[in-house]
């Protein structure tokens, strides 16, 4: 059995960033094992700009931003495996793996790091009535299909849900010559960035209909028209506000679900608000020496945020090979006002380095509210934010300074409130 210091289950800007921070943090034991053919993740089909403007203060597209981080995975020679599955990562880290190159391999790690992303909720999950003709497809695959494949899923187009890979595919869409009807919204706010719902819905009068969903679906062997309507508070389809459009494909945005099996497997501990693991402030779960970082620990809204989250992830991984022990007890982090989670969702002080970044989401659209975190009661950060919405993440940063003022520290406490 091959060993190594450090496996990385993921191969996508999580697992790229957490080798590159780990093999600088000293660790040149280091394996990435990616079920694609190559590098990269899901950047690989996002060709739309807007990436990197935080890590390298440029605008990059998806390709890019990746192949920046390939190359430095390469300029370091951290081996990589591609086109490898894992099938299972035991408690006492033994990862589990298939390829087509080397049939089964069994490969002993001293810390493993999780990065393997996130995936969408699938029709199935959604409830829509009507048959399963031809041209429903998720968003994600109507991307891929477009960038990297060369196809055009359909040429008059309903999208169901309002994310940020919804509300790109209907530009996407739009720019290759088909013809996006609207996008129907379930909740009575967008799911995606304010920045995507102006360039990418209102730069081409794409009407959006907040409140509303998909009621029927027309069509046996390809969808030949697509019903919506209005719904109440409770959700529920209200009779007599129907809309009908005829077309030939439906894109489902509505929601990105953490890919968590193998976690399960192991036995680390999910939120059952994210679905992701549990994590402290090195992002370790609750098995010792299992990390976790990107978009399977928490959706993130920008890429930037996942390679600084996983970059944390690879140097605490590299801390807990070399031995590093907290012997404090973790000290949860509760909230109130509308917050739905914090990652991490408990802090040890004595593992905070120089400083903690404590993200979250709302569960509504906030104007004029006050972020405030409090320790042991106490008033030590303070926040205006006009607007917050939960389809944009928030973030505060508590420094290991504030942390040892409070030696007897019992509670951390964030708030949203009126301003």
């Amino acid at each position: 059995m091959k060993q190594y210091d450090i496996v990385i289950i993921g191969g996508g800007p999580a697992g790229l960033a957490a080798a590159v921070a780990a093999f600088d943090a000293g660790c040149q034991s280091v394996l990435i094992l990616e079920r694609d053919h190559c590098l990269g993740g899901i950047l690989n089909q996002c060709i739309h700009n807007g990436f990197g403007l935080h890590t390298f203060k440029e605008e990059l597209t998806g390709p890019e931003y990746a192949e920046r981080f390939v190359r430095q995975v390469q300029e370091r020679n951290i081996e990589y495996k591609l086109s490898t599955m894992v099938l299972d990562i035991s408690p006492d880290k033994v990862v589990t793996a298939v390829s087509r190159n080397e049939g089964l391999l069994e490969l002993q790690a001293k810390a493993v790091i999780l990065a393997m992303g996130c995936r969408e909720r699938s029709r199935g999950a959604l409830n829509i009535p009507g048959f399963r003709p031809a041209g429903v497809y998720s968003a994600g695959t109507a991307q891929r299909l477009v960038n990297m494949e060369g196809f055009l899923p359909g040429r008059r187009v309903v999208i169901l849900g309002s994310g940020d890979i919804g509300l790109i595919m209907a530009r996407r869409m739009t720019l290759e010559g088909a013809k996006v009807l609207a996008v129907a919204e379930l909740m009575p706010y967008s799911g995606g960035l304010k920045r995507n719902i102006v360039q990418c819905l209102e730069d081409f009068d794409i009407p959006l209909y907040l409140s509303h969903t998909v009621v029927d679906i027309q069509g046996k062997e390809r969808v030949e028209g697509v019903t919506i309507a209005q719904v109440d508070e409770r959700r529920r389809p209200i009779p007599g506000t129907e809309i009908h459009y005829e077309c030939d494909t439906l894109l489902l945005s509505c929601g990105l679900i953490p890919e968590n099996e193998l976690s399960k497997g192991i036995g680390v501990d999910l939120s059952p608000v994210t679905n992701g693991p549990v994590v402290n402030e090195q992002l370790e779960t609750n098995v010792p020496g299992v990390f976790a970082a990107g978009n399977v620990l928490h959706v993130h809204d920008l890429v930037d945020f996942v390679s600084q989250e996983a970059a944390n992830a690879g140097r605490a991984a590299v801390a807990y090979i070399n031995g590093k022990k907290v012997q404090q007890n973790a000290v949860p982090v509760t909230f109130e006002g509308g917050v739905r989670y914090t990652v991490p969702a408990a802090i040890r002080p004595e593992g905070v380095e120089d400083s903690v970044i404590i993200r979250f989401r709302v569960g509504d659209v906030k104007k004029n509210a006050v972020v405030k975190l409090l320790l042991n009661g106490e008033l030590v950060l303070r926040k205006k934010r006009p607007v917050m919405a939960p389809g944009e993440m928030e973030e505060l940063k508590l420094t290991r300074q504030q942390l040892e003022q409070y030696p007897d520290l019992q509670t951390i406490h964030i708030t949203v409130e009126e301003a």
